[in-house]
């Protein structure tokens, strides 16, 4: 058996007297005066022995209680110390036994936080690079393979050929840009460059920039906008804004069926604005709702090459913004999806 087993098991079955006691300075307190109260007592019992055995014999007595009460008192900091040694190595499975009510118990219960925190983001980062590497493979293996039949002679540069080319040039540059905007968001270096934006004239230029986009792709759906009821004006980013509804409205596009109709409302609700995106799509399942804003996630399979990243980019920037963004039950029972944003008003909005 090793030391760290034997460590292991000493630590699982020797008992924690003290782990009630809240307060690490009650508990060296009560240390003190147990192990005093230990010698003293046995000193007593034992008056009859010499003084210099009885003297040492109630100092070693003292040293062992003590001992024994600090055991408890300190095997938390040494799991967390042989835990950060392996969490060093890579390995974030390692946990605290956390039972004290004291300081280092909730110290026990913060490592153990972290530990998890941790373990989570490895898994998050593992996958990132493996959703990357598939997304990178599709467009490049495409392009390879049709320029590798260009240069063979066995296609000819025409224009359907040329066409499917741009499509997975567009697509690579996508994701590049994509992944670029997320690594400014993580890192925080996003600067917002706020002014005041008219909505009704803001949402038309951004449907019909959504409109040209799905012609362009050959996605037979109408896009319609809903009247506002009065005039209304946010402060905000009209570039991070115009990629918020891009990527909603492309995403709509997308899972909407030929001929489907993407509405667009926006309405005032108190210090508010509430904007909504529809689809006559086939919705998004409960219990993806609360994924569907992770990166490369998508509630159902969609047309067209999504990189799975527009919808995590604009929970960022309508973050940043100080809103929310959530996916909310069909209004109908015919289903589709429904993504609502929610901003704050400017104050000098009418």
């Amino acid at each position: 058996m090793t030391v760290d087993a034997v460590v292991t098991w000493l630590n699982r079955v020797l008992p924690r007297p003290l782990d009630p006691v809240r307060s690490i300075k009650v508990k060296l307190g009560v240390l003190l005066v147990t192990s005093g109260a230990a010698g003293l007592g046995y000193f007593w019992y034992a008056i009859g022995w010499l003084p210099p055995m009885t003297s040492a014999t109630a100092i070693g007595l003292a040293l062992l209680t003590s001992q024994v009460l600090a055991h408890g008192m300190t095997s938390p900091l040494r799991e967390m110390t042989a835990a950060a040694g392996a969490m060093a190595r890579g390995d974030y499975s390692r946990r605290v036994r956390a039972t004290s009510r004291d300081e280092v118990g909730e110290l026990a219960t913060a490592f153990n936080k972290m530990a998890e925190d941790l373990a989570a983001a490895d898994q998050r980062r593992r996958e990132l690079i493996a959703n990357v590497s598939h997304e990178l493979r599709t467009p490049i293996a495409s392009l390879q393979g049709v320029l590798e039949n260009l240069v063979d002679g066995v296609a000819t540069p025409d224009p359907a050929t040329l066409r499917t080319t741009l499509a997975q040039t567009e697509r690579l540059g996508n994701l590049v840009a994509d992944l670029l905007d997320l690594s400014r968001l993580d890192a925080g270096v996003v600067p917002l460059r706020r002014e005041p934006i008219e909505l009704a004239g803001f949402l038309d230029e951004v449907v019909e920039h959504a409109a040209a986009t799905a012609v362009g792709v050959g996605r037979k759906v109408r896009f319609r906008i809903a009247p506002l009821p009065a005039p209304l004006t946010i402060r905000a980013d009209p570039g991070r804004l115009h990629q918020v509804f891009a990527n909603l409205l492309d995403n709509a596009a997308r899972h909407s069926p030929s001929g489907g109709t993407v509405l667009v409302t926006a309405e005032r609700r108190e210090n508010l604005v509430a904007f909504e995106v529809s689809d006559e799509g086939e919705g998004i399942p409960g219990a993806e709702r609360s994924r569907v804003f992770e990166r490369f996630t998508r509630g159902a399979p969609s047309r067209g090459g999504s990189t799975g990243l527009g919808l995590a980019i604009a929970r960022w920037v309508v973050q940043l913004h100080g809103g929310s963004i959530a996916v909310l039950d069909p209004a109908s029972a015919a289903g589709g999806c429904r993504i609502q944003v929610t901003l704050p008003l400017d104050e000098e909005s009418p």
